[in-house]
């Protein structure tokens, strides 16, 4: 394994962060309740903003799991699966703790709690430690399986299932785990599909085991033939998707509709979308990394460093600029409802697009210096504690 090979998965993954990081600062600094994704109210470009971001959480299941299989070469398969059970229980105790009162929420009275993306990063790694002693390939079309099926459960509804919905929203739909009067827990990544992409990025490490120009071609056309699978699949509307296309007063919305695909839980059209652009980009950073992306690098190096300090950052931000606006600053530390989740806007919060990219940008920027800092630190010390960061 060669170090460019290596670099063509951390730029990827740096630039799919980057991409993290405009969702997550409109979260905070674009307008409240305007839902880019609900036709009735969006535009445009607030659509295509939302819809680019959909790449990130794909991306990252995947190369996890390929990550996974590469650190095979230095791990033995039981090793590799205790490695992988300790950071999925890491990264879930994280979700609960630091990232949901230091990041999200800034409070620590756990009234409102949404288990999101650590949560299901976590249990894939919990799941993926139980698939290692399965063949590559057998784990791959385990994760293809779980993919292109799930969406044959849609008609089964939490409501249909009793005392077992909760176990539904974990699994399937997005749902509330616990609903009591002051204590809410809310499941928007359920785990089947996800699973099924980490699955699938266990299998697909087997081709950083060889050339790589063949490595090149396969991941271009695998790319392509997804590309083409959504477009048939999607057009087609009849299997894949919960939310069938319709057509709209104008062409751009139509193919606004036509794009809107369920990302909780990913559809099966919402993963054609977005996994293969992403092997695409996959195949394109194989040759050499091009100068404008140098600094992505440096933040694919270092993925839960950047994610959890990003978030802590942009919720900084949005208080400092909610003090100087409204001279009161409450909201952004009170628990939401699961309507206004991560924090409660003052009347007349929120920017306009051009302002949320423009607070992109900075966060980005600062960004930058903090992940240089600690990818040196990985690279000088190998401290056992550096890997669960």
């Amino acid at each position: 394994m060669n170090r460019q090979r290596l670099e063509s998965i951390d730029v990827v993954r740096g630039v799919i962060m980057i991409l993290m990081a405009l969702d997550h600062t409109r979260d905070f600094f674009g307008v409240p309740g305007l839902n880019p994704v609900n036709l009735a109210q969006t535009t445009p470009a607030l659509f295509f903003t939302r819809w680019i971001t959909h790449i990130c959480a794909p991306v990252f299941f995947l190369l996890m799991g390929t990550s996974a299989f590469l650190s095979l070469r230095r791990r033995t398969a039981p090793e590799l699966s205790r490695l992988l059970l300790t950071r999925g229980v890491w990264l879930i105790v994280l979700e609960l703790t630091v990232v949901r009162c230091l990041a999200f929420q800034f409070n620590v009275d756990y009234h409102v709690t949404m288990l999101v993306v650590l949560w299901a990063l976590g249990w894939a790694l919990i799941a993926l430690a139980a698939l290692v002693f399965l063949p590559p390939t057998v784990v791959a079309i385990i994760g293809a399986v779980m993919i292109v099926t799930h969406n044959l459960f849609d008609p089964i509804t939490t409501a249909s299932l009793g005392a077992f919905a909760p176990l539904w929203s974990i699994l399937h739909v997005p749902g509330l785990l616990i609903a009591r009067p002051g204590f809410v827990v809310f499941v928007a990544y359920p785990l089947i599909p996800w699973i099924g992409v980490t699955a699938v990025g266990y299998g697909l490490g087997q081709l950083y085991r060889g050339d790589a120009e063949r490595r090149r071609k396969v991941l271009l056309r695998l790319g392509l033939a997804l590309i083409v699978a959504f477009v048939l699949v999607r057009f087609a509307n009849v299997y894949g998707d919960p939310a069938p296309w319709r057509s709209q007063a104008s062409a751009i919305m139509t193919l606004v509709s036509f794009f809107n695909v369920t990302k909780y839980p990913p559809s099966l059209s919402f993963l054609l979308m977005t996994l293969g652009p992403a092997l695409i980009f996959l195949s394109l950073m194989e040759r050499k990394t091009p100068p404008g992306l140098r600094p992505a690098v440096v933040f694919g190096h270092v993925p839960l460093f950047y994610f959890v300090l990003h978030l802590a950052l942009i919720h900084v931000l949005a208080v400092i600029v909610c003090l100087v606006r409204f001279g009161d600053a409450s909201g952004m530390f009170a628990s939401p409802t699961l309507g206004q989740y991560p924090f409660t806007p003052p009347p007349g919060w929120g920017f306009s697009l051009p302002g949320v990219y423009l607070w992109w940008a900075i966060v980005v920027v600062l960004m930058y210096p903090a992940c240089v800092w600690f990818a040196g630190l990985k690279a000088r010390r190998d401290d056992w504690w550096l890997s669960y960061l």
